[in-house]
């Protein structure tokens, strides 16, 4: 097990975030020669196991199973949009099952068109909650309401995160919620249903964001009475990425420049993070929430100085069999109790230590290629696969639609019968 003050004797190296607004997994621009590099370097992955043909096929197949599956999730939360004026606690129960039921698409698609090695592993503090089951997955026993945080590597990291909600007892790939960048609420279907799934859009200027992130985050935390007279919290698992968007070139020297700026050590295989929204989410859920987990995420066969994003497109990963031949989580927990979160200052700090401690557990990676084993419980690493539990689960994304469907078909056949009589 990797002792924390072992953690902290890393490596110096050049790294920091771009951005004032710091916990939001926003879209960076592509590397326009990452193809070139690729040639020139080759790809860790091998040569591309689809042809051309073989590869465009799948291209439309996903494509074809994606978008179909977003418009019948879209279309069910239309059907179910009066539930709000109704009772906001079952539009909201709702609306958690159209989730899940994204949940479900983005696993199955990378299931199918994406398999990959997925090895976990976690220090002490999450002992008893990593678990294998006998038929091969990984079940976790996290809370149902906690802070996630991860190092942001290339843009499909959400997608293994949203499926760790799947594997967790009890399931929470329905109450998963990120923070997305203002621009893509437009993008048709895919804006109007993140709005559906109450994900909070950004403009990244705090001075801007702060109130509608103040009222999403009270309505996160809000009590709510069931039937016994009891309050409760609905789960929730709010996803944030304190780097601000995914390593690249550019944003590796914007993290250097800003390293220098403050006068702090760098990082090699991180851009440094920001604190800012952070520190106002928690304190904001505080009373609420006990634990931040956080997950450093580690993509194979990316070289020293490389970036994900040059190799693991989503062309290479989904349509050409080129996918990271595993990805590699490592769990650690802390409590909020134990965060100071009274001072901005300080908790900056205290972010950028687990950022210095999350670059030692990359160098060991990019070393070894391994994390550290399982603090505790299971010995050594979990290797399991990202998929449902039953292969059948994937019929539950058109299981309301269809039944709508079949209502309002046997609805028009009686009316059509009673005005013939």
């Amino acid at each position: 097990m990797t002792t924390t003050s072992e953690l902290r004797r890393r490596p110096n190296g050049n790294a920091a975030p771009d951005d004032e607004f710091d916990a939001f997994p926003m879209a960076s621009p592509g590397v326009a020669d990452a193809m070139l590099n690729m040639q020139q370097a080759g790809h860790p992955s091998g040569a591309a196991k689809y042809g051309w043909v073989r590869s465009k096929f799948r291209a439309f197949t996903a494509a074809l199973y994606f978008i179909g599956g977003s418009l019948a999730i879209h279309l069910t939360q239309f059907l179910g949009a009066w539930f709000y004026f109704l009772n906001r606690d079952l539009y909201y129960a709702y609306m958690a099952v159209t989730k899940e039921s994204f949940g479900l698409l983005v696993t199955t698609m990378t299931h199918w068109w994406a398999p990959t090695v997925i090895r976990i592993s976690g220090d002490a503090s999450t002992a008893g909650q990593l678990s294998l089951t006998p038929d091969g997955r990984v079940e976790c026993a996290f809370p149902d309401r906690m802070v996630m945080i991860a190092n942001h590597q290339i843009y499909t990291d959400w997608l293994y995160l949203w499926w760790v909600g799947y594997t967790n007892k009890p399931r929470m790939h329905g109450h998963v919620y990120i923070i997305l960048k203002e621009s893509l609420k437009y993008i048709p279907i895919i804006g109007p249903g993140c709005m559906f799934f109450s994900f909070i859009f950004m403009s990244r200027k705090m001075a801007v964001d702060r109130p509608r992130l103040a009222h999403r985050l009270q309505k996160l935390r809000t009590k709510h009475v069931g039937p016994d007279g009891e309050e409760y919290l609905n789960p929730m698992w709010l996803l944030l990425f304190p780097e601000g968007t995914n390593l690249s070139d550019n944003g590796r020297v914007k993290s250097a420049a800003w390293a220098d700026k403050i006068g702090v050590k760098d990082t090699a295989h991180l851009m440094l993070p920001r604190s800012t929204g952070t520190f106002f989410c928690l304190n904001e859920l505080k009373g609420s929430v006990d634990y931040v987990y956080d997950c450093t995420v580690a993509y194979e066969g990316v070289p020293r100085g490389g970036f994900g994003e040059e190799y693991f497109t989503l062309s290479s990963t989904f349509f050409q069999g080129r996918g990271p031949k595993s990805v590699n989580l490592y769990w650690r927990r802390f409590s909020l109790a134990d965060m100071p979160l009274h001072d901005q200052t300080e908790f900056d700090a205290w972010l950028r230590e687990r950022w210095y401690e999350k670059d030692a557990l990359l160098e060991q990676y990019v070393t070894t290629g391994r994390f550290p084993a399982n603090g505790a419980g299971i010995k050594g690493h979990i290797e399991t696969e990202v998929r449902t539990q039953y292969w059948w689960e994937f019929i539950k994304i058109f299981t309301w639609l269809g039944c709508f469907c079949f209502f309002l078909s046997s609805l028009t056949r009686f009316l059509l019968k009673f005005r013939d009589s």
